[in-house]
């Protein structure tokens, strides 16, 4: 089901009632998650919980920086942040921001700029722009643009990974072991000449295609798997683990900061697409999520990895094929689960003490259950399970 007729099904004007034999693949307030506002205005209050609560999760350095909560670039919701912005932008005038629409997708509306000028000619022609629709009104995230993206044939890339969600209350999450990166086809450079110049620094699909540069057989993908081995073999074992290991953590607390707000319908589950940038020091930050990660294919390879995610997705929602079931516990047997694996659990990570997502996030020994089993060569989730 779309986004769009999701809305529909449970609007309270509509009545509709689903019944226990249908099942959906949204949760009907996705958007807390999904929008980007909405994202950053949750794990900002998830870390003000958490700063209340003394947890040691949201400590800070002596810049005032979370030392472990510090995963979404500086952001804020324009207009009704101007004045904020404005001066955290004076307190480094030569920095770049990235200006986004916040309920659109495939790169649409997205432009750098790095003078406060550009945004007030923005304001002032929001009307009449190309890259804004005609409601003036229309809500923008503006945020720090990570400057020094780790390149890879001097090229700038993110992650698409995919997170399925079964249930939120107790959180069980599962991530996909075939996600995949998308290169810029043009070289990067930070120089602001080239700031205007999206086919360098924008790497959704839906704007490389356009490039002179694109390659339609391997799309300017590459695989997960390729990555890990190319980080392993220039940057070492241990560096390139631990990168995936706070990929995990970041994507696992970002589900935990919605958790509260989001319905959880038991006839839901939902796959999302995000999307991950890690800077040249090897630090992942967490760019957006997407509620409708595209699945249309640009290559042959993309079409075999997202025909495997619609049918390892399906797998899980209804085991075995069956007519599905809303009332059932959604912990599906091992021998289901494809090529996903469980990314948390919170009903089990409860067993191991309150404490666990500190004890893994700092490197400390979780005992078995969170034991990470170097010793077998391979990147296991177990520090979430």
């Amino acid at each position: 089901m779309s986004v769009q007729t999701i809305r529909n099904v449970f609007s309270v004007e509509t009545g509709y009632r689903l019944s226990d034999d249908q099942i959906v693949n949204h949760f009907p307030n996705h958007y807390e998650l999904t929008r980007k506002d909405l994202m950053v205005k949750n794990i900002k209050r998830y870390r003000r919980e958490l700063e209340k609560e003394g947890s040691p999760l949201a400590e800070k350095d002596e810049n005032g920086k979370y030392i472990y909560l510090d995963f979404v670039p500086v952001t804020f919701m324009l207009p009704a942040d101007y004045n904020l912005f404005v001066e955290e932008f004076r307190k480094n005038p030569s920095s770049t921001w990235i200006m986004k629409p916040c309920g659109k997708a495939q790169g649409k509306g997205i432009f750098l700029i790095n003078k406060l000028s550009q945004i007030k000619k923005w304001s002032r022609d929001s009307k009449t722009s190309s890259f804004v629709s005609q409601s003036s009104k229309e809500a923008y995230v503006i945020s720090l643009y990570i400057n020094n993206p780790l390149l890879i044939g001097g090229k700038k890339f993110d992650l698409r990974l995919y997170v399925l969600v079964s249930t939120y209350r107790p959180l069980r999450c599962y991530m996909y072991k075939l996600g995949f990166c998308r290169f810029c086809t043009v070289k990067y450079t930070p120089s602001t000449s080239e700031l205007d110049n999206m086919f360098v620094h924008l790497t959704n699909v839906a704007i490389q295609k356009h490039g002179d540069d694109y390659n339609h057989i391997h799309g300017g993908k590459w695989t997960v798997s390729n990555l890990r081995l190319y980080l392993e073999s220039t940057r070492g074992k241990e560096v390139t683990n631990k990168l995936f290991d706070e990929i995990h953590w970041i994507i696992v607390q970002s589900l935990k900061a919605v958790a509260p707000v989001m319905n959880n319908d038991k006839h839901c589950f939902e796959c999302y697409g995000y999307d991950i940038i890690i800077d040249d020091k090897l630090k992942p930050w967490l760019i957006e999520v997407n509620a409708s990660p595209s699945l249309t294919s640009s290559t042959a390879n993309d079409r075999i990895l997202k025909y495997n995610l619609i049918n390892d997705t399906l797998n899980i929602a209804v085991p075995n094929g069956e007519i599905p079931d809303c009332k059932w516990n959604k912990s599906p047997p091992k021998e289901v689960l494809g090529n996903y694996e469980v990314l948390y659990d919170e009903e089990m990570a409860q067993s191991d003490g309150p404490d666990r997502d500190f004890r893994s996030r700092s490197g400390q020994s979780t005992g078995t259950k969170g034991g990470r089993a170097r010793d077998l060569g391979k990147p296991v989730l177990t520090t979430w399970k």
